[in-house]
């Protein structure tokens, strides 16, 4: 997790355990930004994705909980798992939570939904004969 030094050991290690099983389900990367964004927050979002180990594998969702801004910044490769759709549907989750005063529910949240919308279990039998 990057950023998110508000937040207290407790919530670190659920978010922290998010992050993991979203990655064990997917297959992919992925990291949290909690904290200040830049006015350009996209381009902010956009530029700490590019500096991911691999940023083609990976999912950035960056949260200014001061600005009250949310951005899911995905990879090349994950793209064609996780489209803008379930993207949204995660923001949609995630807002939800924020708007109740819940902001590490609402990231544990919709974390595990971009890693279930990800997940596409590996084909036994490519040829389709039975």
């Amino acid at each position: 997790m990057l950023g998110g030094e508000a937040l207290s050991f407790g919530d670190r290690r659920q978010i922290d355990a998010a992050l993991a099983t979203a990655e064990r389900v997917s297959g992919l990367s992925f990291q949290t930004y909690l904290g200040p964004a830049a006015d350009q927050t996209r381009q902010h979002a956009i530029a700490l994705h590019a500096k991911l180990t691999d940023p083609d594998g990976s999912v950035l969702v960056l949260c200014d909980p001061e600005r009250r801004v949310l951005e899911i910044v995905t990879g090349q490769r994950v793209r064609t798992l996780l489209d803008d759709g379930a993207c949204r549907l995660a923001v949609a989750t995630m807002t939800s939570s924020f708007l109740a005063g819940d902001l590490v529910g609402g990231l544990i949240n919709g974390i595990q939904q971009l890693g279930e919308a990800a997940y596409h279990p590996q084909m036994l039998h490519a040829s389709g004969r039975l």
